[in-house]
Formats: C-alpha cells, structure tokens, sequence
C-alpha cells in the first residue's frame, strides 16, 4: 500500500513538473522595445507602431560603413519588424495624396534630405531584400535637422498639429536627427455633410454647426441665425458658453456694440452660475476689451 501511495504521488510530481516545464518561460527586456504612438488630426486618427533600437554608444546616421544607418541606404526605420503607420483617411504626404490604411513605413537617410516611403505590404516587415517598388504606394523628399540634445532611443511622434487641425508633422527624431513628414488632411467635406445631416434632427447640433462656421470662417450670417434658433428653444439652451458664442460671431461680424452687450450678458449669466463660471467671466472680458 505504502509504496503504491509513493508511485502515485511520484507520478503526479512528475506530471506537473512537464507541465510547468513545457508552459514556464523568462522574460527578460527587449533590447528594442515596443513603442506606439496616436493622435487625430482633424478627424483622421493617425497610428504609428514601431521597435524602439537604442544607441548603445553606436553611430547611427551619417556616410559610410561605420554608421548603423548608412546616408543612402534604405531603412526599416525601426528595429524588428520595422514601422507601421495607419490612417483613418485618406490625406497627403508632403503635398501628394495617399489612400486611408495601413503601411510600412521605410526611410533612405541623407545628409540633409531623406527619401520615405509608405510600403503598401506590412508582411514584408523588416527584410529589406525583399524589397519591391512596385509596392510603394507613396515616396517623397523631406528635409532632416540637427538637434541640440541628444535622443538615445528611436523616438516618433504626431507633432505641430495645426491650429485649424488641418495639418500635422509626423515626426522621427535619434541622436542628433530630426526628420518631420509633413501631412495634411481635409474634413471639410465629412462636417459639412454631418451638419446638413443632423441639424435637422437634433437643435442641439446647432450650436456645433455655428462654432465650426466661426472657426473654419463660413457664412457667420448662417452662423448667427443658428445660434439664435437654438438660443430660442428654451432656457436651457442659453447658457453662458453658448451666449458666448454669439458675442464671438458678432464680433467677427463686426458688429461691436451688439457683441459687447451680448458678452456682457454671457459674463453676467457666468457670474450667476452656482457651479463656477469655468473660465468663462475673463473670456467675455477679454473679448469686451478687444472691441473697444
């Protein structure tokens, strides 16, 4: 009896010792790690995913063999299985049009110019003799800077996104290289249908389609009856913000004396509001002091 409890309680050691030793794994750092990086610019969701190599003491970009990244020769732009990049939309790279998806991303280093190139495969990762230009969907030229501190790790970036939303730069930057993409897209179109869409159902959509009126520049007239049709609904629709816009498109309108006095009746509503005036009192102030 002893010895067959012993074999029975041998065989399930056993058992589970296969068991951990075919599951058990060590991980350990990456030597390039994963990195990602998202934005949206405008509407378009712009997502980049690379491997993150460091310079360990390494030259990486300039003319000749000694360098990591030899000036010429074309890159992964990252470690692994190189970089991808997707967009929402449809936009433009350096002023030329690319589709919405996904791409790898490859870059040929210059000493003041880089050729990138968005590569309509990703499965061919990061084996560049594999190469088939047949698959580029987009190449152009961009100029590359110096920096003044150093970055010790392969770094991008959705940068300088512009104050209309309409432009960005993605941005790549390792050890004393800067190189920014520019790109732009185009929204104007998606709203404009979204506005004649929903205004109709929903009053509410009003006071967005007149803001937008206000920042894109538009017809302020059609901006203005917006906001007096939702301003007209009820009590609820004239809070402090929304009187605020008004004053905003007056004042665009050049209609100062009616921007004053409705500004001047937003930052009295401000002023009254039990839960804070959210920064709306100097906002009204600030624009009373422009207009006069």
């Amino acid at each position: 009896m002893y010895k067959t409890k012993l074999f029975k309680l041998s065989f399930v050691a056993a058992f589970f010792a296969l068991a951990f030793n075919g599951t058990a794994q060590i991980n350990t750092p990456a030597p390039s790690p994963a990195g990602s990086v998202s934005a949206t610019v405008g509407l378009t969701e712009i997502e980049i995913n690379y491997s993150r190599p460091q310079m360990k003491g390494r030259k990486i970009f300039g003319d000749g063999d000694s360098f990591l990244v030899p000036n010429g020769q074309l890159w992964r732009a990252g470690a692994n299985a190189g970089t991808t990049i997707k967009f929402s939309d449809a936009i433009k790279i350096a002023g030329n049009d690319l589709a919405a998806g996904e791409y790898l991303f490859l870059a040929t280093p210059g000493a003041s110019e880089w050729e990138v190139v968005f590569y309509s495969d990703v499965a061919l990762g990061g084996n560049m003799a594999a190469y088939d230009d047949s698959k580029a969907a987009l190449k152009a030229k961009v100029k590359s800077g110096k920096l003044t501190e150093t970055v010790s790790t392969l770094t991008y970036n959705v940068a300088d996104i512009g104050e209309n939303s309409e432009n960005a730069n993605i941005q790549l930057a390792w050890e004393n290289t800067v190189v920014n993409i520019p790109v732009q897209v185009s929204f104007d179109e998606t709203v404009m249908k979204a506005i004649a869409e929903n205004t109709v159902v929903n009053p509410r959509n009003l006071m967005t389609a007149a803001r937008y009126y206000l920042s894109a520049g538009k017809d302020l007239n059609q901006a203005l009856e917006w906001v007096n049709t939702y301003l007209a609904t009820g009590e609820n629709s004239k809070q402090f913000w929304n009187v605020h816009a008004k004053a905003q498109i007056l004042a665009k309108m050049g209609n100062k004396k009616e921007a004053i006095k409705v500004a001047n009746e937003s930052k009295a509503a401000a002023k009254a509001y039990p839960d804070g005036d959210f920064g709306y009192i100097k906002r009204n102030d600030d624009l009373i002091a422009s207009l006069k």
